[in-house]
């Protein structure tokens, strides 16, 4: 069973700065594409950056240039460097890892950011 665990979330001043760890446990065969996402309240969860098996990247409009995620194959672990943090970059964030053929999500972690 794989499990993804993720930490790093917290509370932030506007302009300060987070990383997000995401790690895989269980049984990790391939690791494909992985994603971060975050949900605020009121508001569809939404894509904020995907990470392919090659290292293509993608990033929602919103964090581009602010946001850079990472991976680790090795240590089955993404990463989200977020700089020039937005007070309404606010919500939980979750990761999500497709493993062979299946996703997995993450529990999500608060990221909070203050004006």
């Amino acid at each position: 069973q794989v499990q993804l665990v993720e930490s790093g979330g917290g509370l932030v001043q506007a302009g300060g700065s987070l990383r997000l760890s995401c790690r895989a446990s269980g049984i990790i065969f391939r690791i494909n594409d992985m994603g971060w996402y975050r949900q605020a309240p009121g508001n569809q969860r939404e894509l904020v950056a995907l990470i392919t098996s090659g290292g293509s990247t993608n990033y929602a409009d919103s964090v581009k240039g602010r946001f850079t995620i990472s991976r680790d194959d090795a240590k089955a672990t993404v990463y989200l460097q977020m700089n020039s943090l937005k007070p309404e970059d606010t919500a939980l964030y979750y990761c999500r890892q497709q493993i062979g053929v299946s996703w997995y999500w993450g529990q999500g972690t608060q990221v909070t950011v203050s004006s």
